[in-house]
């Protein structure tokens, strides 16, 4: 039987600007497990469900520094020749007597040769082939965002409005359309924000449930604006994210944290949350069918309850949102692509509507305008883990980096009209160190060394082209841009003279 509402999945794809900054243990090397473990499969289960007609399945958010990777010829060489390796470690680890760890080296080896055949059918020229051709087919909503992802609530307004402008530029040149709505780094919001996204032509964006006081039943227009604030379903969200009792954390799926030394290889199963990773027992690859099934019918039917009580609730239709990073999908939750194909597939035939964020706009599904304040979806659903004590020298690092940065390129562009080479990188290694997801690690404690270490590396890049111009040493600044560019080359459209305001050249 048909239920009233829709249902919106949202997917957040995202890493740090990774490439020629280290490749093990932190490093590259994240960035070819997230795209072998995430976005090969993910991708792939787009492209089968709309050869099979499906259409507005999910709002997906791609940040324009992941897409920089994606396409950039160093990361794709590499990441062939890292599904290559991975191949040829499968094969070494076959070598034994084990039977159960040949066993699970066959399983990686076909793993391996699948996606090794993916990657060079689909992926040769890039990701922008392939995400223009599921944008077109009508399968998906791309979602854009700002470059380099900094968390925009601390970030100086001039520099935060002109990241969001270059992004949706960035996304314009690579899909050829420009998306209406953003996934905001780490949800941050603050007052006067949705100005500026009505400014720069956003329509709607993500916020976690707690913003919209948990009541994200419709999306809502934010103050006098006409933008809306889609907001994540705690209740059915938590099915799957909760660290508690998400569906990753069943016995029979692959545990994330234990690794095989020997092969670099995840051989086991989660076992019991309790068991210390000596002791849990083999992945069992066979035995994981029937538990995707069980967490399938589960899931559809929390979404069916939850459209019909908040339905019954507000006394019209609702909208349930669901809202994950990609790479849940594959690098932590192996199973996770299967399930999350079973799902789209099953909920249309439970009486589910599934649609996108600018399908539940054209269906109406819309509230009352509200105030938000000043949010996340990190801890506390507030600023803390971005601005707290532990990252306050982070912060302090930012914000002396910025006015560097500003002042220098201002005089610069006083200097003249053309594009400046310079400026442009003073800018983008002023993006790289105000990424959100240094002071993340640091608070979190994850490659927490090396989230410093990249904070700085940036810092130290804008400071040391700042001061030679700043000195009129333009030969020493102009060298040492082209060089700093070698390693951080990104985002080539980037043009400095938008911080005015001035037109392309």
């Amino acid at each position: 039987m048909p239920v009233p509402g829709q249902f919106t999945l949202v997917l957040h794809s995202h890493l740090p600007w990774l490439a020629n900054h280290g490749r093990w243990p932190v490093g590259e090397e994240w960035l070819y497990q997230s795209w072998a473990a995430s976005y090969l499969p993910v991708y792939a289960m787009l492209g089968r469900l709309a050869a099979d007609g499906f259409t507005n399945q999910l709002s997906l958010g791609i940040t324009p520094v992941l897409a920089a990777q994606l396409d950039d010829p160093h990361c794709l060489r590499s990441m062939h020749e890292w599904l290559a390796d991975w191949q040829l470690r499968a094969v070494a680890a076959a070598d034994t007597d084990d039977t159960i760890r040949r066993d699970l080296a066959g399983y990686e080896f076909r793993s391996a040769a699948s996606a090794l055949t993916d990657f060079e059918n689909f992926w040769q020229h890039g990701a922008s082939p392939l995400i223009r051709g599921l944008a077109d087919s009508g399968v998906l909503e791309i979602l854009g965002g700002p470059l380099a992802h900094p968390f925009a609530p601390l970030l100086d307004p001039r520099l935060r409005r002109f990241s969001l402008d270059e992004g949706l530029t960035d996304a314009r040149s690579r899909w050829g359309t420009t998306p209406q709505g953003i996934w905001a780094p780490e949800c941050a919001f603050t007052p006067g924000m949705e100005s500026e996204y009505a400014t720069a032509g956003v329509r709607h964006f993500m916020v976690d449930g707690p913003a919209l006081h948990g009541d994200t039943s419709l999306a809502r227009p934010v103050g006098d604006s006409d933008v809306l604030a889609f907001g994540r379903d705690l209740t059915v969200s938590y099915q799957v994210w909760s660290p508690k009792s998400g569906y990753p954390g069943h016995p029979a799926y692959r545990d994330f944290h234990t690794y095989d030394h020997a092969s670099g290889f995840k051989m086991s199963r989660v076992t019991a949350k309790t068991v210390a990773a000596h002791n849990k027992k083999p992945y069992e690859p066979d035995r994981v069918d029937a538990v995707i099934a069980r967490h399938v019918d589960d899931f559809v039917e929390h979404v069916r309850a939850r459209l019909v009580s908040e339905s019954e609730r507000i006394g019209r239709p609702a909208l349930v949102v669901a809202a994950f990073d990609t790479e849940l999908f594959g690098h932590w939750w192996h199973e996770g692509p299967r399930w999350l194909e079973g799902v789209l597939r099953r909920l249309p035939e439970a009486g589910v509507r599934v649609g996108t964020m600018a399908s539940a706009t054209a269906n109406g599904l819309v509230g009352q305008p509200v105030s938000l304040t000043d949010s996340s979806w990190g801890s506390g659903k507030d600023w803390r883990v971005w601005n707290g004590p532990q990252v306050q020298h982070l912060v302090d690092l930012n914000a002396e980096v910025v006015e560097t940065a500003l002042d220098t390129v201002d005089k610069l562009l006083d200097a003249g009209s053309a594009r400046d080479r310079v400026a442009d990188q003073i800018i983008r290694e002023t993006l790289l160190t105000v990424s959100s997801d240094w002071p993340f690690m640091v608070s979190k404690d994850t490659a927490a060394e090396y989230a410093v270490r990249r904070a700085h590396t940036h810092a130290h890049a804008t400071r040391e082209i700042s001061d030679a111009t700043l000195r009129g040493r333009t030969e020493q600044a102009t060298r040492l841009a082209a060089n700093w560019n070698l390693a951080d080359g990104l985002f080539p459209d980037l043009d400095a003279r938008r911080l005015r305001g001035s037109v392309r050249a």
